[in-house]
């Protein structure tokens, strides 16, 4: 059913529509993409289908009920709503499962979370391919009003994908209010122009009817299974959908997808079915096909404008999973740009783009069709969808507690059906198919190497540091120097010394009047509220523990956080401009000790090296930062 929106003040209602027309730029612009390739794939030569009426009809049944049952139903109304303080996305899914296990973790919640990383991981090589497979598609359109600019398609699409990335760094927001007024007319168009061949074969609106769909597997069989690989083309944009909800929220992408991008798809696949009835040799290229010849050139240029936008929606989505990558501990720090001062989640991440852009630019000069490429989408997809399924039942019973009679049987059919589209697509693999899960498994390898590596240097680290009991006991026996002054040293964990204050005492006999020893620690929600954010423990001899916690999606800031904490506790004093800032770079040193491979431990260790230096992570002022470089064997 169609969700429904609470009454609110007209401000409110304004900012909704705002929102839906945003997410309309965003959101929706890769599914929204589908029509200009999806049909044709269904009847190209792979597959071998005549564009006779039964073929054609069972077609749009399996299309039609395609976007119901996975968009509609699974993702717009059940999965949206597993949303982790309002940010979307599978990682953020992962960590709804995580912090529902209280701490009690079995295997079978550690091999969730590890399937979730995978998933997160495939969402980025899904990345690369749909926007060489969007803009390509569209430039191809260009054949169909004349040959002449045949030989320049490869080197247009490259120039408008340079274009693209280029953009990227104005920000999101941005982006999606230039481009959510262009997806509009890109909606009202499409589905006009399907409206017009429905006037002149209605019988094709009989496809609505899921018989046909069956009617089609009973006619050919096991091969005709084979088809629901390029059926998925329709709904491929389902898992970027979700991973954009933290951009515009629930209610504007619902509102934006039942009262135009529904209608809109179907009424356009639906003409190019009538097309197809009446002219079975337009199957070549049905979309562009269904536009007088007066028309074309425009519309290749509306379609290149939308798919442009097509892959701002995966871009997105790369860019919010990288930032809660970071956070969560997943991936080394890297320089996240935040594009806006009211919005949450509008980011940059100059290295997911250009290495974006490097993969798309490689994938369009390899495969140098539409069709090539086509051959090789939807592996990544179908799988991330499989393992979204699989986590939503999980928060379905621990988090909605939904009774397991109703979440068990609902899980089967989510389940059965996209298992049915996996075990077709999986068919891809060797035709291109492996290149984005070839990147997914490098990903997922970085990933979880990172993490275990973290996991060693903490745990050497704690063995090489002092615990509180003795530092205070060193300092008493001692008797240090106490210049005036306050010392903020960053530590990696709250139960021991961090390793800069140990260094001072040892060494140079000395301990400032005020230490703030201050552990940023990042939690499996979005975002904190201010309230909740500090714990403050007094240890005594003017030295306080500073514990703050932060979202996946929020950037701590020192300074500020030192503003908070001077207005909230009166035993610290504190001038943020005035305060010096302790920080430590290991050197990792690989050895043959317990622990990872030898290889994995130089990975972590390269990983370790390149990672964004604390200074600007945190925001420091760099005039007011020492930082210690010790060396940690792992």
């Amino acid at each position: 059913m169609l969700p429904t929106f609470k009454k609110d003040s007209p401000g409110s209602l304004k900012k909704l529509g705002i929102l839906s027309l945003g997410a309309l730029g965003i959101v929706y612009g890769d599914i929204g993409t589908s029509p200009l390739y999806a049909m044709r794939e269904c009847f190209s030569d792979i597959y071998a289908f005549p564009a006779i009426s039964a073929n054609v009809l069972g077609v749009l049944s399996m299309i039609a009920w395609s976007l119901f049952l996975i968009i509609s139903f699974k993702y717009l109304i059940l999965v949206l709503r597993a949303d982790n303080k309002g940010e979307g996305g599978i990682l953020a899914l992962t960590h709804l499962v995580f912090s529902e296990d209280d701490g009690n973790r079995s295997r079978w919640t550690w091999f969730l979370i590890g399937v979730g990383l995978f998933g997160a991981a495939l969402l980025y090589g899904d990345g690369i391919i749909t926007p060489a497979l969007s803009v390509l598609s569209a430039i191809e359109g260009l054949e169909v009003a004349t040959p002449f600019f045949k030989p320049y398609i490869l080197l247009i699409t490259i120039f408008i994908l340079i274009l693209l990335f280029l953009f990227q760094s104005r920000g999101t927001m941005r982006v999606s209010f230039l481009f959510g007024p262009i997806t509009l007319i890109w909606f009202l168009i499409i589905g006009l122009l399907g409206i017009l061949q429905i006037i002149d074969f209605p019988v094709v609106l009989k496809a609505f009817h899921p018989g046909y769909a069956f009617a089609f597997f009973r006619d050919h069989g096991f091969h005709g299974m084979l088809i629901l690989g390029a059926v998925f083309l329709v709904v491929t944009g389902g898992e970027a959908l979700y991973a954009d909800l933290g951009h515009f929220g629930r209610h504007p992408i619902q509102l934006s997808w039942f009262t135009l991008v529904l209608p809109s798809l179907l009424l356009n696949y639906f003409g190019q079915g009538a097309l197809l009835l009446r002219n079975p040799e337009a199957v070549t290229n049905p979309f562009f096909h269904m536009v007088p010849t007066w028309g074309l050139y425009p519309l290749v240029a509306l379609a290149t404008l939308a798919t442009v936008i097509a892959s701002q929606a995966i871009i997105s989505g790369v860019f919010s999973l990288i930032s809660q990558s970071v956070r969560m501990g997943y991936l080394p720090r890297m320089e996240i740009r935040h594009t806006s001062e009211r919005q949450r989640g509008q980011i940059y991440v100059p290295l997911a783009n250009w290495l974006l852009l490097g993969g798309t630019i490689f994938l369009v000069l390899v495969f140098k069709s539409s069709i090539n490429l086509a051959a090789a989408y939807g592996i990544a997809v179908s799988t991330t969808m499989v393992i979204t399924t699989a986590l939503l039942f999980r928060v379905m019973v621990d988090r909605w507690h939904w009774p397991r009679m109703v979440a068990v049987p609902l899980m089967i059919i989510l389940l059965t059906i996209d298992l049915t589209f996996f075990s077709r697509v999986i068919g891809k693999f060797f035709h291109g198919g492996w290149i984005p899960v070839l990147i997914a498994l490098t990903l997922f390898l970085v990933m979880t190497t990172w993490r275990k590596g973290m996991q060693l240097l903490n745990g050497v680290r704690a063995e090489q540091s002092l615990s509180w009991t003795d530092f205070i006991n060193s300092l008493e026996e001692n008797l240090p120097q106490r210049p005036k002054g306050t010392f903020v040293y960053l530590a990696d964990h709250m139960e021991r010394a961090p390793p800069g204050l140990v260094y001072n005492l040892q060494k140079n006999n000395t301990v400032h009047e005020q230490i703030l020893i201050l552990h940023i620690e990042h939690c499996a929600h979005p975002w904190m509220e201010d309230s909740e954010r500090i714990q403050i423990n007094h240890l005594g001899h003017g030295i306080h523990g500073i514990k703050a916690c932060y979202g996946f999606i929020e950037r701590p800031d020192l300074p500020q956080l030192l503003h908070q904490i001077n207005i909230e506790d009166n035993k610290i004093r504190v001038d943020p401009s005035d305060v010096t800032y302790v920080t430590t770079r290991e050197k990792v040193i690989p050895k043959d000790k317990l622990g990872m491979m030898k290889w994995r431990e130089a990975l972590f260790s390269f990983l370790f090296d390149i990672a964004q230096r604390k200074t600007k992570y945190f925001n420091l002022p760099s005039r007011q930062v020492i930082e210690i470089d010790p060396q940690i064997e792992i």
